[in-house]
This record gives structure tokens, C-alpha cells and sequence, in this order.
């Protein structure tokens, strides 16, 4: 029994070994064609060229004006002066909070400011005549001086009352709410009997329209171009395109370009301004800004097909020693119809895979024309 069990034991562990090579060279052979893998691909040659073309930017839009209405005095909404989304004048009235309690205080602070006056005017008579009692000392020096006493006390009234009247008329004032300036109103987040407080409840929103700003982004290392449009207000060199894809008809000029870098992103906001008559361009739309430019030297070209995007970071493949690809991030600049500038990342003279990227892998060999066929030849 034991010699048989050893037999066994010996043939199973020659099988398992000889399937471990097996294994072995079958990897070998799988890598060794792999490494012999040609792919067929189309071939384009990084070229350099002085460029003109538009640079896109992803852009928002704002309005120079914008603000949150609020209630500055408390009640009941009693009157809407306006539609949703209504244009609006500077002055024009929105909203009255019921101003019947604030009118009351109005008048009692004026009744209070002309009594503070009769009594001023009464201390005064008394106050002359116990002067001219005084300069032929027929009265005493004190009762004089309680004159003077009672007359700044009363002067004193007057002011307390007048500001009174200004507290009780800016209440009455602010239960009206008037546009801080032209523009469109939002829908109204409040309804006629509304309770409104101070400070805490929103009425509504206005905004400017015309003119309107659009806000991009720009790397630090275009501010110098940016100035240079700023400073000369060319208007043909700026252009918007609206989120179906057209174009917007008035051109922009840079009007503001911000005091400071994100030093977390490294770039600087920028402002253009467009005329905006029909209200097209909306607060908060996201558009593209474009901006044309020509480059002061020549640039690093390539087909823009070529171009894979993964998130924000392009990338190429580049055909490199013994035609193998290899794959490159690249930083792109203006895009010139179906070709792309390219910063960095690919040197002029060097082959970009252009189709069959699909195919392709780090490493593996590419070709530009069909590979050789590996049929044997028919026999005759």
C-alpha cells in the first residue's frame, strides 16, 4: 500500500509540474505576441504655424446690478405693484406693507415736535423777560439762570422730537418698497397678506439688463493679453455663443479684470460687457465667450480629432521609438476649426495618432498601413 501511495504521490507531481510549465510558456508565448501586436492607424505630423483663431471660455452670465429685496418694517403685505419678471424704473413702487400704524406714528411725532416748540417759545418769552429784569436787578440772578436751564432743556426737546419725526417717516417710507434701480423683477416670494418681518423675509430679487456682464476664468498667464484688450475697448474681438450653439448678435468690450490671482487655481476673473436690449443673455445663463487672437509667434498644431478628454485633461498618443505609442498629457490653446494648438505636450515633427485610437495601448506597435499578410501561400 505504501508503494502504491507513493507512486501516485510521484505521478501527480510530475503532471502538476508539467502543467506549471505548460502554464509558463503558454504566458510567454501570449506576451511574445502581444509585443508582436501591430495596429493599423492613421498618422498625423505636429506641425508649426502663426494661428488665428477664437479661444473659448466657459462663461457665466451677471448682472451689474443685482439685488435682494427685503422687508424693512414689519406687517401685512396690503399692495403688488408688479407682474413677475416685470421690467422695472429706479423709484418705481414693488411692494406696501400696511402703513396705518406707522402713518399714527407719524403724526404723534409731529404733534410732539410742536409742542417741543410751543414750550421752546414759551421759555424764550420768559427767558427775555427775566433778562431785562435781571439788568436792573429787580429779580434774582438764580430765578435767570433757571430760565437759561429750562430753555436748553427745551432746545434740547426739539431735537428729540425732530428726530422722532425722522425715525416715524422713514418707517412710513419704508413700507413701500421701490426698485433701487431699472431692471426685471423675479417671481414674487410673497403673496398679497403676507406677514412680513424686518430683515428676515425676502420679497423679491431685481437685476440690470442692459448692460450685462459676462465672467470667465483666465489662466494668470493671459492677463497681459487681457489688459492689452482692456485697454484698447476693441469690441470685434470679443464674441459670445449662447447654449443652443449661436452665436450672440452685439460684441463685447473687457471692462473689469479682477485686483488678484486664486493662488488656488491660478487664475483671475475676468468681466466683458454686451449690450443686452432684448434681455437674451439671462443672470446665471452659461455661455461660451470667445475671444480672437493671433499668436505673436509661431505655435504647435496638431488635428484636433486626435485629442482625448478624461475629466478636463487631454491627452494624445504619440508614436514614439520602434513605432511604439505612447501616451502623453497635453496642455491645448485655440482651437482652429478641426485643428487644436497645442502648448505642451507634443514637439513639432513628432506623429500623433490620429484614427484607430480605440485600438490602441501604451506600448503596443502602430503602423500607418495594413499590416503584411501572414497566410501561407496555396499550394500549386
Amino acid at each position: 500500500m505504501n508503494k502504491r501511495h507513493l507512486l501516485t504521490a510521484f505521478f501527480i507531481g510530475t503532471t502538476l509540474i508539467w502543467q506549471s510549465c505548460g502554464n509558463k510558456d503558454a504566458q510567454k508565448q501570449q506576451a511574445a505576441q502581444q509585443a508582436e501586436k501591430v495596429v493599423q492607424v492613421t498618422f498625423a505630423t505636429a506641425t508649426e504655424e502663426v494661428v488665428t483663431g477664437n479661444q473659448a471660455y466657459p462663461a457665466t452670465v451677471k448682472p451689474l446690478n443685482e439685488s435682494d429685496l427685503f422687508a424693512e418694517v414689519s406687517g401685512y403685505v396690503t399692495k403688488i405693484y408688479v407682474t413677475d419678471g416685470a421690467s422695472v424704473s429706479k423709484g418705481q413702487k414693488l411692494y406696501e406693507i400696511d402703513g396705518t400704524r406707522y402713518t399714527a406714528a407719524l403724526d404723534q411725532a409731529r404733534a410732539n415736535l410742536k409742542i417741543a416748540q410751543s414750550n421752546f417759545d414759551r421759555v424764550q418769552t420768559d427767558l427775555n423777560r427775566y433778562q431785562a429784569l435781571a439788568d436792573k436787578d429787580a429779580i434774582a440772578k438764580q430765578t435767570l439762570d433757571y430760565a437759561k436751564t429750562d430753555l436748553a432743556n427745551q432746545k434740547a426737546q426739539i431735537v428729540a422730537a425732530q428726530a422722532a419725526v425722522t425715525t416715524a417717516q422713514t418707517n412710513l417710507n419704508r413700507s413701500t418698497i421701490r426698485a433701487p434701480f431699472a431692471g426685471i423683477v423675479g417671481i414674487s416670494d410673497v403673496r398679497l397678506g403676507a406677514l412680513v418681518n424686518p430683515g428676515t423675509t425676502k420679497l423679491n430679487t431685481v437685476s440690470s439688463i442692459n448692460p450685462i456682464a459676462v465672467e470667465i476664468q483666465v489662466s494668470e498667464r493671459d492677463i497681459p493679453q487681457f489688459v492689452a484688450l482692456q485697454k484698447s475697448g476693441t469690441a470685434s474681438q470679443i464674441s459670445a455663443t449662447l447654449p443652443d450653439g449661436t452665436a450672440y448678435t452685439s460684441a463685447g468690450r473687457i471692462a473689469t479684470i479682477d485686483r488678484a490671482v486664486d493662488p488656488q487655481t491660478g487664475t483671475i476673473k475676468v468681466r466683458a460687457n454686451f449690450e443686452n436690449p432684448s434681455n437674451i443673455l439671462r443672470a446665471g445663463m452659461n455661455v461660451s465667450l470667445n475671444i480672437k487672437t493671433n499668436s505673436t509667434k509661431e505655435e504647435v498644431v496638431i488635428p484636433y480629432k486626435a485629442i482625448q478628454d478624461q475629466l478636463g485633461v487631454f491627452n494624445v498618443y504619440v508614436v514614439g521609438d520602434s513605432s511604439k505609442a505612447e501616451h502623453r498629457q497635453v496642455e491645448l490653446g485655440l482651437k482652429l476649426g478641426d485643428k487644436v494648438v497645442v502648448k505642451s505636450g507634443v514637439k513639432v515633427g513628432e506623429k500623433i495618432i490620429v484614427d484607430g485610437i480605440m485600438n490602441v495601448q501604451p506600448g503596443v506597435k502602430v503602423t500607418d498601413t495594413p499590416p503584411a499578410s501572414t497566410a501561407a501561400p496555396a499550394k500549386k
